[in-house]
């Protein structure tokens, strides 16, 4: 799938370059369609083309570069699109979501007539191959379906991780979700794990309730106007995951003292957001979070496990899947809310 600056495509004819060193060559089995693929399509996302889209994917390794150890040719993996060195000062904190290293460098590992392709995310999950650093390929178990496994590498690990890792959300806690797509979805999840006993999704479209509560919601709301009733003191966390201003001040207003508003909706790069400077004085914070605070070969370890034992939900996030030849369609699905999350598969 490659948008070339203007329009996306399915092509036919991409090449790609083995292994070199510390990278792995990945047979993409499915790959999730995120909100951040379709925001690099309208522009929200500034990215430069022509790049091959994707970076919700899992799949079989199919070759190792000189160095990798821990994956072999035939592992199930799922992709992670942190692209760390390991050797930096964030990387040695175990902060590898601030490696610099990381962040604003992308690669061009794939051709298409000679002329070379960005990869997006450092890992471009819509294509039948894919080339990663050695650290973005997470040993998963075989028994896990790659169609739910593609999810960890970014709803999932960024839903959950944002409230276990970056809000720590705790036993007892009250959590708002703004959205309940893909990430809001986790989110809730996340919570849940964490035991929190008061969680109120907040979804415009009364068709996402029944899904909400699936995934550990205790009440629903249309809009934000009504959580005063439920939580008359305010929320120990609320969570935008839509990314619009005016609901990223919605999630502040909505804070109990102490309180923390985790940002995760993605408005266009230049958005500025308002809010009372007097609203943050008992202790508030607004935190921003990026990949969920994670550490991916920990974490989606993690989220296997869970999974395995029936904890985590995976299955549930699925709500189709589509060959990539229907990827207009996806995109439509996932434009209008019609889906939890769409999967291509390969």
């Amino acid at each position: 799938m490659v948008f070339d600056g203007v329009r996306a495509e399915v092509v036919d004819d991409l090449e790609i370059r083995g292994p070199g060193p510390g990278e792995v060559l990945v047979a993409v089995a499915a790959a999730g369609l995120c909100h951040s693929d379709l925001s690099v399509i309208d522009g929200t996302i500034p990215f430069p083309p022509p790049v091959v889209l994707g970076h919700e994917g899992a799949g079989v390794v199919e070759a190792i570069g000189a160095g990798v150890t821990h994956v072999v040719p035939g592992d199930h993996v799922a992709l992670s699109t942190l692209a760390s060195c390991g050797a930096c000062a964030e990387c040695d904190r175990g902060r590898p979501t601030m490696c610099r290293k990381a962040i604003g460098m992308p690669q061009q590992p794939f051709s298409r007539a000679g002329k070379p392709l960005y990869q997006f995310a450092a890992n471009s999950a819509f294509a039948e191959r894919t080339l990663v650093k050695a650290v973005q390929a997470v040993k998963i178990p075989k028994e896990i379906p790659l169609t739910s496994a593609a999810l960890i590498g970014c709803g999932v690990v960024t839903g959950v991780g944002a409230a276990l890792n970056r809000a720590r959300v705790a036993h007892g806690d009250s959590v708002v979700v703004i959205g309940t797509g893909g990430i809001g979805l986790n989110v809730l999840q996340g919570a849940r794990l964490a035991g929190a006993t008061t969680l109120v999704a907040v979804d415009a479209n009364p068709q996402k309730e029944a899904v909400a509560r699936q995934f550990g919601a205790t009440h629903f709301l249309p809009s934000a106007e009504g959580v005063t009733e439920i939580l008359p003191n305010g929320a120990d966390h609320a969570f935008e995951c839509v990314g619009r201003v005016e609901l990223i001040r919605q999630a502040v207003d909505l804070l109990d003292r102490h309180g923390q508003a985790i940002l995760l909706g993605v408005p266009p790069a230049k958005a500025e957001a308002s809010f009372l400077v007097s609203s943050l004085f008992l202790d508030k914070s607004i935190l921003g979070c990026r990949y969920g605070s994670s550490r991916p070969q920990r974490d989606f370890a993690l989220y296997a496990d869970l999974y395995l034992a029936g904890r985590l939900l995976l299955d549930e996030l699925v709500t189709r899947t589509y060959p990539v030849e229907e990827f207009d369609l996806a995109r439509a699905d996932a434009e209008e809310g019609r889906v939890a999350r769409g999967v291509l598969v390969f």
